[in-house]
């Protein structure tokens, strides 16, 4: 079975890289608080280290605060998103479709190492895996990058990290638990 490619412009396969992440993200606002209320205590003792330290400041965190969190991220994401389909400026784009794409792994190894469902899981597996995979392919059979350049451009997606750390920060002063 082949894909027919000409279905979806890239342009548009680009711009849904919002809705994808967004689809995510909405699974992990509507489940998290629920979800950190009635397992913290267990992972908690299951979480080593830094990453437990983590989870710890995490363990009262309300769905609205982690939606300031993903709105903060959103907002970042269209003009990174824009600057791809209109500049062919990539180098942001591939970088943080990158970590969404290393994001789902993390879900799976979670899920994986607790034994149990943890937010984020099934949609980073049934919309997010499926679409990285193949806005890479697209990508590259369109040549529009190389694989050297999304090896390349891959570490430029790690500044999501302060920026997702940010969003918290301001999801817990703008709404206080």
């Amino acid at each position: 079975m082949t894909i027919d490619d000409s279905i979806i412009t890239m342009s548009s396969l680009i711009w849904l890289f919002l809705a994808a992440f967004m689809i995510h993200d909405f699974e992990e606002i509507i489940v998290v608080e629920s979800w950190m209320k009635k397992n913290y205590q267990r992972i908690h003792k299951l979480v080593p280290g830094p990453i437990g330290r983590i989870m710890s400041g995490m363990s009262d965190i309300k769905s609205s605060q982690f939606a300031v969190a993903v709105f903060i991220e959103f907002i970042f994401f269209i003009p990174v998103t824009y600057l791809a389909v209109e500049h062919h400026n990539y180098i942001l784009f591939v970088g943080v479709n990158a970590v969404l794409l290393i994001h789902v792994f993390t879900h799976l190894g979670q899920s994986i190492y607790l034994k149990s469902y943890t937010p984020g899981v099934i949609t980073g597996l049934i919309v997010v895996l499926p679409y990285s995979l193949y806005l890479f392919y697209r990508m590259l059979n369109e040549e529009l990058v190389s694989m050297k350049e999304i090896l390349l451009y891959s570490p430029s997606g790690l500044i999501l990290i302060p920026l997702v750390m940010l969003g918290h920060k301001v999801g817990k002063i703008v709404i206080r638990g």
